[in-house]
């Protein structure tokens, strides 16, 4: 085996558009996700919109059993399963196995268990009816739910297992993945991860006063990374999933292959240096940039385009000083930089997942999506790289390599290098 590793498969459930021609057409014209939320408005939150897929919930069912699409609508378990199976199939690869499949394993993250099935829990204990919970409720609650549906549909039989590291989640699962084939301990893995931001989860973050409040009749507009008036993040659903193949094994078969991973790293700033539960430190953030760079084996010059993690906050210009400084490249010199939550939000644990596809499409068709919402760039960003360098309409461009990168509560990073495959 070669050890080298390619994407053969992609599938997403997004915002902006649900399988991968409608999140193409989405991401390649800029078209927002983002929606009003009239329950959010009801519970008097600040925040009333957010990044919603266009999700037909029957259309499980196609993938998975009658009792088992019994019990997951409204989870991030139904669009876990929607964007793993649909790259199984962009992959070439059948459902349907009689032996387990033991050179396959699955590294699928998410965040939070199913809080609305947490809730009937509580409320059936306490009043003295657990066992009117149903068989069920297990599978939903436990955090490996969505991993362990996907695996058990596909038969996967070597690794399996459920990583959670707040918004690096994604990004750390193809990692992972990536890893486990480079060392020879897998020929092939399904990694991606998925979130269904639910009204408890969204009503966490809106008590933090961290997200966009002065949208809310403006929905498409709310999302508005690296720009003056950004005022809060955003919060979405949806998932992304990738196949990962061993090039040796993806050539025999004629497998499609989208892109190569050429490297990555992933570490955590120790909450030391000006790092904390909620910021990442930033030499934390430049290590793993760094790392990520040395593990692929380029220089950093050779980096075409940046899909940073870019929530929208005032951490935006803080995440452009730390690419800046670990690529030592700014002004006109820095590459094009984009951030996807512009169009959809940020989409929490399947934010570095939605992403990920989204590089893979712009290395496969040659563009850089654009920032919507950035009719006025923050200055300090603008100080540090040119305006050039940040598109505000889709650039047609060879991109043949790619830095993604995402950043997550508890200070935790994660940062891969995608190239076109050669």
């Amino acid at each position: 085996m070669s050890r080298r590793v390619v994407v053969t498969g992609i599938g997403v459930v997004s915002p902006n558009g649900v399988g991968v021609p409608a999140f193409l057409n989405a991401i390649q014209n800029g078209i927002s996700g983002v929606k009003f939320v009239p329950l959010y408005q009801e519970l008097n939150f600040s925040c009333q919109v957010a990044g919603v897929p266009d999700f037909e919930w029957d259309s499980l069912k196609k993938y998975i059993s009658e009792v088992t699409f019994h019990g997951l609508k409204g989870t991030n378990i139904g669009y876990g399963i929607t964007a793993a199976l649909d790259a199984w199939a962009d992959a070439g690869l059948p459902y349907d196995t009689d032996e387990p499949r033991w050179d396959t394993g699955c590294i699928f993250g998410n965040s939070v268990a199913d809080t609305e099935a947490m809730k009937n829990v509580i409320i059936r204990v306490d009043n003295r009816e657990a066992r009117k919970l149903g068989s069920r409720v297990v599978e939903q609650a436990m955090n490996s739910g969505v991993t362990s549906y996907i695996a058990g549909r596909l038969g996967l039989g070597n690794m399996i297992t459920t990583n959670s590291v707040a918004c690096a989640t994604g990004t750390q699962a193809i990692l992972m993945g990536y890893q486990y084939i480079k060392q020879g301990q897998a020929n092939r893995m399904l990694v991606g991860s998925s979130e269904y931001v639910d009204p408890y989860v969204y009503g966490a973050f809106d008590s933090m006063r961290v997200l966009s409040r002065k949208f809310n009749d403006a929905p498409e507009k709310a999302s508005r990374p690296m720009s003056a008036t950004a005022g809060g993040f955003v919060p979405g659903s949806g998932s992304g999933a990738l196949i990962l193949e061993d090039l040796d094994m993806a050539l025999e078969r004629g497998a499609t292959i989208y892109a190569e991973v050429l490297g990555g790293s992933s570490n955590s700033g120790g909450q030391r240096g000006g790092g904390s539960m909620t910021a990442p430190n930033p030499a934390g953030v430049i290590k793993c940039i760094d790392d990520a760079v040395i593990s692929s084996g380029i220089h950093r010059d050779d980096i075409d385009l940046v899909s940073g993690h870019l929530t929208a906050t005032m951490a935006d210009k803080q995440e452009v000083q730390n690419w800046a400084t670990a690529l030592g490249r700014n002004g006109k010199d820095f590459p094009l930089i984009n951030s996807l939550k512009s169009m959809i939000g940020h989409c929490l644990s399947a934010a570095g997942s939605i992403e990920s596809v989204a590089a893979i499409l712009q290395i496969k068709h040659n563009f850089a999506h654009p920032n919507i919402n950035l009719e006025d760039p923050n200055p300090g960003i603008t100080q540090l790289i040119a305006e050039d360098c940040i598109p505000l309409t889709t650039i047609k461009k060879d991109i043949n390599i790619l830095a993604k990168a995402n950043f997550g509560f508890g200070d935790v990073n994660s940062c891969l290098i995608f190239s076109k495959y050669k």
